[in-house]
């Protein structure tokens, strides 16, 4: 690899100072300007004799370099040392600011600076659904863009959310919480701490840090709205984490046998065909913030993440519904890689659609995004044996319906846990490239 000098890296570092959109350049001259009148006020103060002998006195200076020097030579030599003065004067204060603000000096503060106004200007995305498909996708998001809405489930009635739920009242915060840290400035470590169980304690034993401290965070500001906006604040979060409604939403679905099941956990663990899906109270209101976001998006992704305990969820909003379909922007659904037991068996990628649109009464999107390359035959084995399988493209079903299909490799495979996942930085970058092809915006370099 070739190695850069000191100087070469340095001059590196401080021409980014002049890259486009920083707002820098614009007030470097403005303070130039500025030193100027300041000189000139001065000179002003001390009356026009001294000024003139000052002068005088200046220009026989001088005329005596020109005399020694070239005045090509001499003038551009007094240009070059008045600004590397400047120059040195403006990043001595940059360096100051730096200390202060990054003391661990792992980034630049010009670096901070471009990514922030970078990702300022990112589209403006609203992401639906629960789970870990949806934190994954935000992760994948977030490189591009820090004007993300997630829009969260409150039916999980599961785990550390359920019990929380049942002794406190309120939304599970499972999902936010996911969501939360994977939105995080310092993902890594907040997800470690949010993830962190308990396994110990009266009480606190399988209770999730993340959920306790959103808990006590609802109780210290009396809302969830004003608990999941503080979080954000606390965890420097790149743009917000919404739950779809404030209602304690209670899944049901009715299976083709006809067994009627109640409760998220129940639904996915029951086995058999869901025929129907629904949720008590029915119509329950939207967030107003929720509406507001779908209103401004520029993008809209559903996905991924369990077809009826995840995605569909969200959907059983009418006024989420209703908003998503008013907006004429790019959407697009992400479909699961694997079946689901229990939700999902012997699905194809139409069967997806199919029950989104059924559960809604209308049709949201015309994209779907589809993993290209199958699993290696090792990892298929071991799904197998959990009646989990590869779910099927079915194109023909699918253009039939008048819905476009992107395929393309956003898997991350574990060869040794054998185990697929989708991948955060594969979905980020595909997503966007697409939006910025529908929205006819030339392709980034991110």
């Amino acid at each position: 690899m070739r190695q850069h000098s000191p100087t070469t890296a340095y001059v590196g570092k401080a021409a980014k100072w002049l890259s486009p959109g920083l707002a820098i350049k614009r007030w470097m001259v403005i303070s130039l300007i500025g030193l100027f009148l300041i000189g000139f006020g001065l000179t002003i103060l001390i009356q026009p004799s001294p000024i003139f002998l000052t002068l005088q006195q200046l220009f026989r200076g001088l005329a005596w370099v020109a005399r020694i020097l070239p005045s090509y030579l001499s003038g551009s030599l007094v240009i070059l040392l008045g600004t590397i003065l400047v120059w040195w004067g403006q990043t001595r204060t940059l360096g100051s600011i730096t200390e202060v603000l990054i003391p661990d000096h792992k980034n630049e503060l010009v670096d901070k600076l471009i990514a922030h106004r970078r990702l300022n200007r990112g589209p403006k995305v609203v992401a639906l659904g629960g789970g870990t498909g949806l934190s994954t996708l935000l992760r994948g998001l977030k490189t591009y863009s820090a004007n993300i809405t997630a829009v969260v489930t409150v039916a999980d009635n599961g785990g550390s959310s359920g019990r929380l739920r049942k002794e406190l009242g309120g939304i599970p915060p499972g999902d936010i919480r996911n969501c939360l840290a994977a939105l995080a400035d310092q993902e890594k470590l907040i997800t470690e701490l949010f993830q962190y169980r308990f396994d110990a304690g009266d009480g606190l034993a399988g209770h999730s840090f993340g959920n306790l401290f959103l808990s006590a965070m609802n109780q210290v500001t009396e809302s969830w709205e004003q608990a999941i906006a503080a979080s954000s604040e606390v965890l420097a979060v790149r743009g917000q984490v919404l739950p779809a409604t404030l209602s304690d939403v209670n899944l049901w679905a009715e299976l083709e046998d006809g067994r009627r099941i109640e409760g998220e956990s129940e639904i996915s663990s029951a086995g058999g065909k869901i025929r129907k899906i629904g949720c008590l109270p029915e119509c329950p209101p939207a967030l107003p913030r929720v509406i507001e976001a779908i209103n401004e998006a520029e993008l809209i992704v559903f996905g991924p993440g369990s077809l009826y305990t995840s995605v569909i969820p969200n959907l059983l909003v009418p006024e989420i519904v209703e908003a998503i379909a008013a907006r004429n922007v790019p959407k697009i659904y992400i479909c699961n890689i694997m079946s689901q037991p229990g939700e999902t068996d012997g699905y194809s990628v139409s069967d997806h659609i199919k029950a989104i649109y059924r559960a809604t009464g209308c049709k949201l999107f015309n994209t779907v995004l589809v993993q290209k390359i199958p699993p290696s035959p090792s990892v298929l084995v071991r799904y197998a044996h959990k009646y989990s399988f590869p779910i099927p493209i079915d194109r023909q079903e699918l253009i039939r319906m008048g819905c476009r299909v992107i395929l393309a490799n956003v898997m991350d495979e574990n060869t040794k846990l054998k185990y697929v996942r989708h991948s955060s930085p594969r979905l980020g970058r595909v997503i966007i490239r697409w939006y910025e092809k529908k929205a006819g915006i030339p392709p980034s370099d991110r």
